[in-house]
């Protein structure tokens, strides 16, 4: 907002996958190949850090267009021409090993078993959808019969704030793109509590790039495009992507039993500000405050209130919502551990035994969320 002038627009959350509805015999622009005119940075005209092109050209043969059908839920009621309408959703995605397993959003194939794929040959290959998790919104999906596919790898070390990435999609349906920028952000947390954060990020990302990576100068991914902040479900130039460590946490429960269990204990919990240390006389005190409690669920059962200070789990110190929601579903169900509590100004232990996390579905494809999942 410019000073002393009044936002006019708030900013929606949407997915980035694009829909369309089809009729039988309806021409689809999915996975048509674009040319990219000119490269994105040229040294030689002092245009950018590097050469982005050598870093297309090795990655793109692993980026892949997904498409998956389903029922238009918003088709009006017209009997039996109704069964004529379908709902595409058209994502992005990108090979992790030459025998065809691929990444993707969650939500490009939700509520779907299989989808179509075209690789940047223009290839249509079909694949089985092996897993989804809703939370990480991160998909795992199969292709048969090949073991020489292009792939990539997930980066090993996070980016830093103000590092280069490389975007590569299919925005709009129109075909295999890329996009630059840099690393805006790190651990942006849209949703207080909710143990996610994103990589945020100014390359132009659009509808139909959703489960597209986002590259580092080497050519690793460092995250999976999933969502934008956008008046308009266009890019304004801030994009935020599922980091790689969640990615590559995410993707073994996947391929093993097709879904991501996480330990709960049952609370709404928000961080400790400034002001609220200071209320409770101890300015540097870090944690996560206790709003609520769930009724017979494991933080309930463990004698957790409403109030309480959450200041570490196991052993392990924890400076806010966020990370106390991410160390607690790294745990197992089942489990127990030991929570170091805060109240009314004295320091206990409590012992809790975990539940595992409900399920958090998205919303359809490709309609804007007003309010982060």
């Amino acid at each position: 907002m410019m000073a002393g002038t009044v936002a006019f627009a708030i900013p929606v959350i949407a997915d980035i996958a694009e829909a369309t509805a089809n009729s039988p015999g309806q021409a689809s622009f999915v996975g048509r190949p674009a040319t990219l005119i000119e490269r994105v940075a040229d040294t030689e005209a002092g245009g950018g850090p590097g050469d982005f092109a050598d870093l297309a050209e090795k990655v793109q043969p692993a980026v892949i267009g997904v498409r998956s059908k389903g029922a238009d839920p918003d088709a009006p009621d017209r009997g039996k021409a109704a069964k004529t309408l379908e709902l595409i959703s058209a994502g992005s995605g990108f090979f992790i090993s030459p025998d065809g397993y691929a990444v993707t959003s969650s939500h490009v194939v939700e509520g779907n078993d299989t989808a179509e794929i075209r690789t940047s040959d223009d290839k249509a290959y079909s694949a089985r959808v092996i897993g989804r998790d809703s939370w990480s919104d991160i998909a795992l999906i199969k292709v048969d019969g090949r073991t020489d596919f292009s792939y990539v790898k997930l980066a090993d070390q996070p980016p830093r704030v103000g590092d280069w990435v490389l975007t590569a999609g299919n925005p709009l349906a129109v075909g295999g793109t890329v996009t630059a920028g840099i690393i805006s952000a790190r651990e942006r947390d849209i949703e207080v509590g909710s143990g996610k954060d994103f990589i945020q990020i100014d390359a132009a990302i659009n509808s139909g790039d959703a489960g597209g990576p986002s590259f580092n100068a080497r050519g690793d991914v460092v995250g999976v495009n999933s969502m934008i902040f956008s008046p308009a479900q266009g890019s304004v130039g801030v994009a935020f992507a599922v980091p790689a460590d969640t990615v590559k946490a995410v993707i073994p429960q996947l391929k093993e039993k097709g879904a991501v269990t996480r330990g709960w204990i049952g609370t709404k919990v928000q961080p400790v500000t400034p002001e609220l240390a200071d209320g409770l006389g101890l300015s540097n005190l870090r944690g996560a405050i206790v709003a609520m409690v769930q009724d017979n669920g494991p933080a309930a059962k463990a004698g957790l209130r409403s109030g309480d200070v959450i200041t570490s789990v196991g052993g392990q110190s924890v400076k806010n919502a966020n990370e106390l929601t991410r160390k607690v579903g790294a745990m197992a169900p089942g489990s127990s551990t030991q929570l170091t509590v805060l109240r009314q100004g004295k320091e206990s232990s409590l012992s809790v035994t975990l539940g595992q996390q409900p399920n958090e579905p998205n919303a359809p494809a490709a309609k804007p969320r007003e309010n982060p999942r």
